[in-house]
């Protein structure tokens, strides 16, 4: 997929970059995605926050719309890069975090500690959109609680010994309030109207003006690109009722206006 494609090919360069040699040949094996939509998170796992506070990850989602990212903190590469997007999107796509929506941060290190977990959340928020980062999960977990979230949204990552560093693709799962993935926003960069809609559309009709349901109506989410794109067939659906309900309002009225002038 196009947009899963663009996320290894950053993986490969900035891989690159930082380790000052060519990216290993069985990198795409080792490191990428592969899109569950439909699939069921391991909700009763438990994971920690920075604060040391423990929970289910049922629990961390709070019975919100939840942006999913894996990634870790310690990361020299697109974590940080993501995390920032991803708070740029949010805040010009008028989502809050904690409250329209549930934002988790989840270490693929199951070596990090709390205070990884508090510098990668202060380095965020001194970023110029914070997107109410104050109230993102940054959680740890054990290896086995990790890996079963990261088979579950079809996520390949693994630790590079050579240059001490975790291969693993760049993006966002987009994950219904019952623990269900929705969609999948892959890259380094995201689309504020993208999110705003992808996070309404897994919100099960609790959030969203009438704009937001009617653009969501009119458009279809494209997984090989990441975006909502228009849909012609839902807008000529939409004419068409429009239409006739226009000419029903025309006939009644020249029925009620010619009773008027015959009475």
């Amino acid at each position: 997929m196009k947009a899963s494609m663009l996320a290894v090919l950053w993986l490969l360069l900035m891989h690159a970059a930082f380790a000052g040699a060519p990216p290993p040949t069985d990198l795409l094996a080792r490191a990428g995605i592969q899109q569950h939509l439909g699939a069921q998170l391991p909700v009763q796992m438990h994971f920690v926050d920075a604060d040391g506070t423990q929970a289910t990850l049922a629990q961390w989602m709070d019975g919100r719309p939840t942006i999913l990212m894996l990634g870790y903190f310690d990361c020299p590469n697109l974590c940080g890069v993501t995390q920032q997007a991803m708070a740029h999107a949010l805040a010009l796509g008028k989502l809050q975090a904690g409250k329209d929506v549930s934002v988790i941060f989840l270490s693929i290190d199951p070596r990090e500690s709390a205070d990884d977990a508090r510098q990668a959340q202060r380095h965020l928020l001194q970023s110029n959109y914070a997107g109410n980062a104050g109230a993102w999960h940054f959680l740890m977990g054990s290896d086995a609680s990790i890996h079963a979230v990261a088979a579950a949204v079809g996520e390949r990552y693994d630790y590079d010994d050579t240059i001490k560093q975790y291969m693993h693709p760049a993006g966002a799962m987009i994950v219904r309030p019952d623990g269900v993935v929705n969609q999948y926003l892959m890259g380094v960069s995201f689309v504020p109207r993208t999110v705003r809609l992808a996070v309404v559309a897994a919100s099960h009709g609790t959030l969203g003006n009438l704009v937001d349901q009617l653009v969501l109506l009119c458009c279809g989410y494209d997984p090989t690109t990441g975006r909502y794109t228009l849909t012609i067939v839902h807008m000529m659906q939409w004419l068409g009722v429009a239409f006739v309900s226009l000419l029903a309002v025309l006939v009644v009225l020249l029925r009620y206006g010619r009773r008027g002038a015959t009475g």
